[in-house]
């Protein structure tokens, strides 16, 4: 149900941005960003635990999820203690977020961006890579075979990573023939907002061992991880834990050591 609303909103904006600013004067811009920093690299460096820090105002199943978050406080602190890379939404309707708030933040640190928003369209890879992104989220569950690839392809080319997320079997099946890098198995139902990490656990067997996974949504503690690493997961995209927690440092610091 949310799901649609947002796809739908989407692509009013995706109208948007073809009449202004344009795709040409996207991908001019897009072309002459600064080189990203390598996102793939840096959450599979050899660490026990990976995290991606998100930054994420608010959702549509919870809400607000904190008042007055500073962006570039918040990033900050993740660098400090010990993130890997960090990851910003930047939908504004649902999720509160801009492409403001990704440009700060990439300006304060030195880690990679991940970009998350719901990504269908060129532009938007164009967008993303001209706002410096160094990695953008392509969601399995709001594409089909063909913009699967195509998406992946300009992403690619324009030196971005990849974060493929998926939530079931099918939707694996359909992201394999692009040979992703980087696998998200996401642990929430996008259509029901259920949070189950099982959900990592049990699609796992099914990726092949050379591409990285990371589990996302619904990590909570040291035992969550403690339970994912024991199935051979060592990156984890966590956000609502840090962004609740009134000292995002520590949990954060207690989460990886």
């Amino acid at each position: 149900m949310f799901l649609s609303k947002i796809v739908l909103h989407k692509k009013l904006e995706i109208e948007q941005l073809r009449e202004k600013p344009g795709l040409k004067s996207m991908v001019e811009k897009a072309r002459s960003a600064p080189r990203t920093r390598n996102f793939c690299s840096a959450i599979s460096n050899g660490r026990g635990v990976n995290i991606i820090a998100e930054i994420k105002k608010a959702s549509p199943s919870k809400g607000q999820l904190s008042t007055n978050l500073d962006v570039v406080k918040q990033a900050k602190t993740y660098e400090k203690h010990g993130a890997s890379a960090i990851s910003v939404l930047t939908d504004r309707k649902f999720f509160k977020g801009s492409l403001d708030d990704l440009k700060k933040v990439k300006a304060a640190v030195n880690i990679p961006v991940l970009r998350k928003d719901f990504i269908l369209d060129p532009i938007q890879v164009y967008e993303s890579r001209a706002a410096g992104a160094d990695a953008i989220l392509l969601i399995a569950a709001i594409l089909d075979n063909t913009q699967v690839k195509t998406l992946y392809q300009h992403a690619t080319e324009l030196g971005l990573g990849v974060l493929v997320e998926v939530h079931n079997p099918l939707e694996l099946k359909k992201v394999l023939p692009v040979n992703p890098r980087i696998i998200g198995i996401n642990n929430r139902n996008l259509k029901t907002f259920e949070v189950n990490i099982s959900n990592t656990l049990m699609l796992l067997p099914l990726v092949p061992e050379e591409i990285q996974v990371v589990s996302e949504s619904g990590i909570n503690s040291k035992k969550d991880i403690s339970i994912l690493r024991e199935a051979g997961i060592s990156a984890f995209l966590i956000g609502e834990a840090l962004v609740r927690s009134k000292t995002p440092g520590q949990k954060l610091s207690s989460l990886i050591n």
